[in-house]
């Protein structure tokens, strides 16, 4: 059942300005070493538009996650900050960052199925 006067479509909105926001933030200003190549795949906005999870990928090992999360973490007031600067929005929203895997997930079904296309072509070779 809809509520009366409220947009459900606003958190999405708002989601995607955040995420740009965020991502501008990450490549001209957080210089923080521990933070690599941090890509933000896809960001959530409570329907009160007070917390947002924003989810994040990095390529590397499970040490170069923990170091990425541990500086998006550290830079999260200035974040924070630097949102409710640019947005004005009534309530600056909580971030909240959490580890995306989908990117090392397609990555290692596309090493599959290039394994696979590869076995096929050297049996055929074979059985020539």
């Amino acid at each position: 059942m809809l509520e009366k006067g409220i947009d459900y479509r606003r958190p999405n909105k708002v989601g995607g300005v955040i995420k740009e926001e965020l991502s501008r933030m990450l490549i001209r200003e957080i210089k923080d070493p521990r933070i690599g190549f941090v890509t933000l795949t896809r960001v959530k906005v409570s329907k009160d538009l007070r917390s947002v999870k924003v989810y994040f990928s990095v390529f590397g090992d499970q040490s170069v996650r923990e170091d990425s999360l541990r500086g998006l973490n550290s830079a999260k007031g200035f974040m924070r900050r630097e949102l409710g600067r640019r947005l004005r929005l009534r309530y600056v929203p909580d971030i909240v960052f959490s580890f995306d895997p989908s990117l090392e997930y397609m990555s290692r079904l596309t090493e599959i199925i290039h394994q696979i296309h590869e076995d096929e072509k050297s049996e055929d070779a074979e059985g020539r």
